[in-house]
């Protein structure tokens, strides 16, 4: 794991959140919603966060199903808002989602992101500024991610994306990312 920006403090943070979250798992951390003849891959992300420059390489769940709750943190720390450095518990379904993604597209890319949890002072901010973001947005809620994986183009991530028939899969080919949730099937 390589964090050139986790500082003492941020370091802190991210143990107290972990051992928060350790005493009260929440639903976040269930079960991802598989069928049961569904077989998942195996539950490994390598991500770049283009606003904090930070890269990690993990496995968030093991053979077996069961999650990883450093690795969760880890995750919900290096997708945290970029404007205000909040983090939120992303939704497990959003990380499996953005993991099957990866593996349809051979597996082992490096996820750009583009946009994750996003603080509601910070989508605010973007709705202000003409952004054209919504007001109730996934992103608010952990449940939505914006991601460019280099050496593939948007239109093959996005229709990796609306094969596995997840979520929401919003296709911005002029801005270079496509957006994923785990919201109802939908695309635009």
């Amino acid at each position: 794991m390589d964090f050139k920006m986790l500082s003492r403090r941020n370091f802190l943070k991210v143990s107290l959140t972990g051992a928060l979250t350790l005493m009260t798992v929440g639903p976040s951390f269930g079960s991802f919603e598989a069928t049961p003849q569904e077989i998942l891959p195996p539950g490994q992300l390598s991500l770049f966060n283009t606003h904090t420059q930070e890269r990690i390489s993990l496995t968030f769940r093991d053979a077996d199903g069961n999650y990883d709750l450093d690795s969760l943190n880890t995750l919900n720390w290096i997708l945290r808002c970029h404007y205000t450095n909040e983090a939120t518990e992303m939704d497990v379904n959003t990380l499996e989602f953005l993991n099957l993604v990866d593996k349809k597209l051979g597996g082992n890319n490096e996820i750009h992101i583009i946009s994750a949890y996003r603080s509601p002072t910070y989508n605010n901010l973007l709705r202000e500024s003409g952004h054209g973001v919504a007001s109730k947005s996934l992103h608010l809620s952990g449940k939505a991610i914006d991601i460019s994986i280099p050496g593939k183009s948007t239109a093959l991530i996005r229709e990796a994306a609306v094969d596995l028939h997840r979520g929401g899969v919003g296709f911005y080919p002029s801005s270079g990312f496509v957006h994923i949730d785990s919201g109802n099937f939908r695309t635009w």
